[in-house]
């Protein structure tokens, strides 16, 4: 048997747990979603009824949910769902959680369309590559957004694919997804000339795990996350390689990359390529727009 609690108490018990391993914000922010999620319980409720009593099937839901916190899980994964481009999008640990900064790589491409820098022929759709799609969140958000552009998304990872078609489904975009390893330059024939290619490929080199977060090494798949030491760009070098013959005239790539990587990720397409280094909102270098020549 469950002892009584009311919204007020059980939300104090999961802040002070909370803010053992997470910044106060951050223990606040994942407290707010558990309740909205799991108890159906709002700030604005906790405010108006602090002392209405939570059901002992609501309070086990909430322990469960607290003791995985606990071991670092991260909220996404425990609830199966996080936001993208003001999207759900259904997670689980075949996909990396979807960040701020790729939700920015994605408004890039959008408002590069907008602005009119493509020939935009009535006759013609755009035609847009995503590499490594991991939740399939940037070619969902991109076909959401630009709905004359025919996509095309892939990965390696027969489990990611499997998340980014249900995804894709959910919210009824229309995209083509491919099982293809992109590192094995075998299989390009596989895939049409576009005009645009975006990415958010692994670029952490394996020697930087132990400085990262228990709730990312632990949970997040590691294909999805990281290089080896020994070629930390090896993804980049594909991509302007392949981008050589697949982009269409007046072609582009967007890609995201490492911020302590900047200069090192740009020089690998300088040869053929316009390359300009953009920040994210914290001011850090975060992604490349390169322009074929």
């Amino acid at each position: 048997m469950f002892a009584l609690m009311t919204n007020k108490q059980i939300y104090r018990q999961y802040l002070h747990q909370l803010e053992h391993i997470y910044s106060s914000l951050e223990a606040m922010t994942i407290t707010d979603w558990i309740f909205d999620t799991v108890a159906g319980v709002k700030r604005s409720d906790l405010i108006k009824n602090p002392d209405q009593v939570v059901e002992s099937i609501i309070i086990l839901e909430l322990n469960t949910c607290l003791n995985e916190l606990m071991q670092h899980k991260p909220i996404q994964y425990i609830l199966g769902e996080a936001w993208f481009f003001k999207m759900k999008f259904k997670v689980n640990d075949q996909v990396l959680i979807p960040r701020p900064e790729t939700e920015e790589l994605v408004q890039l491409v959008i408002d590069d369309y907008n602005n009119k820098k493509y020939i935009k022929e009535s006759e013609k759709k755009l035609s847009i590559l995503d590499i490594g799609t991991g939740s399939g969140c940037i070619a969902t958000a991109l076909k959401n957004n630009l709905t004359n552009s025919i996509i095309h998304a892939i990965d390696v990872s027969k489990g990611a694919l499997e998340i980014a078609k249900e995804n894709a489904l959910n919210h009824k975009a229309e995209i083509n997804f491919t099982e293809i390893d992109f590192l094995n330059e075998k299989t390009w024939h596989q895939l049409p000339n576009i005009d645009i290619i975006i990415s958010n490929p692994p670029y952490i080199p394996v020697q930087e795990k132990k400085t990262l977060d228990k709730n990312v090494t632990q949970y997040e798949p590691n294909l999805a996350l990281f290089v080896r030491d020994s070629s930390p760009f090896i993804f980049y070098e594909k991509i302007a390689v392949f981008g050589k013959k697949n982009l269409l005239p007046n072609g582009k790539i967007f890609v995201e990359f490492h911020e302590d990587f900047a200069i090192q990720t740009a020089a690998i397409f300088k040869d053929d390529y316009r390359v300009e280094i953009k920040k994210d909102i914290f001011g850090k270098d975060r992604m490349l727009i390169i322009n074929k020549k």
